[in-house]
């Protein structure tokens, strides 16, 4: 087998490991993953974000189609209280970040989004951010506790209470719409190149 085989197929088996992986979490959890969201690559047509109130981890309190106005940003859907998923989420902004940075794309925004308003309070958030590193282009918020079912609508498509917690990534264009998903638990690469087709 030649070196670029060898190179393509332990990418393969290395994607699909974390595949298997995020997979099992997500099994623990009892959401299964293809539940969540069966869609990922382009949303068609694009999914304009509605004004749903949030309270940021400064305390600043937007509404959700102001917060993604204006910047491409990737959103992922997480509660500071889980110790399972959540910290692979927030690892994954991590690396995300890094790659933004190396690449001098201070363009794109990153926002981790609470599904558990209640306990998520700008505290909780904030820890949530220095956990991971977060620079200032990656903000956390959690929506109003009435607004939480229109929020999952806008992600999910309505899924049910057990699916909820999904791994994919949101990103949204400048106009504050929902253009594409990734798959579950995806690679910083994967979320890259979905932010390229997009940007």
């Amino acid at each position: 087998m030649n070196a670029p085989r060898r190179l393509l197929t332990c990418r393969a088996a290395s994607l699909g490991r974390r595949r298997l992986l995020a997979a099992s979490a997500l099994a623990w959890l009892g959401v299964p993953p293809a539940r969540a969201n069966d869609s990922t690559g382009p949303v068609m047509p694009a999914v304009a974000a509605p004004a749903l109130p949030l309270r940021r981890h400064d305390g600043a309190a937007p509404m959700l189609a102001a917060q993604l106005q204006g910047s491409l940003t990737a959103v992922q859907l997480m509660f500071t209280g889980c110790s399972t998923v959540c910290p692979i989420q927030g690892a994954l902004f991590s690396t995300l970040q890094a790659a933004l940075l190396t690449e001098r794309n201070a363009a794109v925004r990153l926002l981790s989004l609470s599904i558990d308003p209640l306990a998520d309070d700008p505290a909780a958030l904030s820890a949530w951010l220095r956990r991971f590193g977060a620079r200032p282009t990656w903000s956390a918020a959690a929506p109003a506790p009435e607004a939480l079912d229109s929020m999952f609508r806008l992600f999910t498509g309505g899924a049910a209470a057990g699916d909820r917690h999904t791994g994919q990534v949101y990103l949204f264009d400048r106009r504050a719409r929902l253009v594409w998903r990734t798959s579950e638990l995806p690679p910083a690469e994967e979320v890259m190149a979905g932010l390229r087709q997009i940007g």
